[in-house]
């Protein structure tokens, strides 16, 4: 789903896509709409611009995440301003590239959202986990975050590199099934809702960089 203000750029972007093997299932002009269409067609991934004509994508990311939680949100955006970037992954969009990506750099980028791999036009990456990072220091007295096995935080790093539970259990030597069952613990142990929700918490814990 492509959501842009402006038609000619939404609807080139929607046949880039379309001309390169991928299903455009709905575009939308603003937050609004893109909030209220998105239930309807269900996207694995939401490519979204963040200045909608006086709309906020990132009140549509917010949206749309919270009622599709399997959903990811990839944003492509004019804007590269540091603040942009880190509104948007703290409303929930798994990446974020400017509008200067190509074709091709854009396609790789919604191949790699759908599979909850962070995507970050070069350059940005660094600025994100550094302020994550520096975000994640808790005040004195805040109450702890639920401890994570050895394992279970191995599993997280590398699932925050975007392996496959196929090639995690490679890596350590386990099944597929059981790195599933770690990720499944993870995430209840740290009331999450699925892979995108444990990638950005592995960025705030600098996880994702070891």
């Amino acid at each position: 789903m492509v959501v842009d203000d402006h038609p000619i750029w939404r609807e080139g972007v929607a046949r880039d896509l379309a001309e390169r093997g991928l299903e455009v299932v709905a575009t939308a002009p603003d937050a609004g709409a893109a909030v209220r269409i998105a239930p309807a067609v269900r996207p694995q991934v939401v490519l979204m611009d963040l200045n909608l004509g006086g709309t906020s994508g990132v009140d549509a990311i917010a949206g749309i995440v919270s009622t599709l939680p399997d959903t990811r949100v990839l944003v492509l955006s004019a804007s590269g301003e540091h603040a942009d970037v880190l509104e948007a992954l703290k409303a929930g969009a798994t990446g974020y590239l400017v509008k200067s990506a190509s074709a091709e750099e854009l396609v790789d980028a919604v191949h790699r959202t759908a599979q909850a791999v962070p995507v970050f036009t070069p350059g940005l990456a660094g600025l994100v986990l550094g302020e994550y990072r520096r975000l994640a220091q808790r005040p004195e007295g805040e109450p702890a975050v639920p401890a994570l096995t050895e394992r279970e935080t191995e599993v997280l790093r590398l699932v925050a590199k975007g392996l496959t539970a196929k090639q995690i259990g490679e890596r350590l030597v386990v099944s597929h099934r059981t790195v599933e069952s770690h990720v499944q613990n993870t995430l209840r142990k740290l009331q999450l809702h699925n892979r995108s929700q444990l990638v950005r918490y592995a960025i705030e814990q600098g996880l994702a960089d070891d």
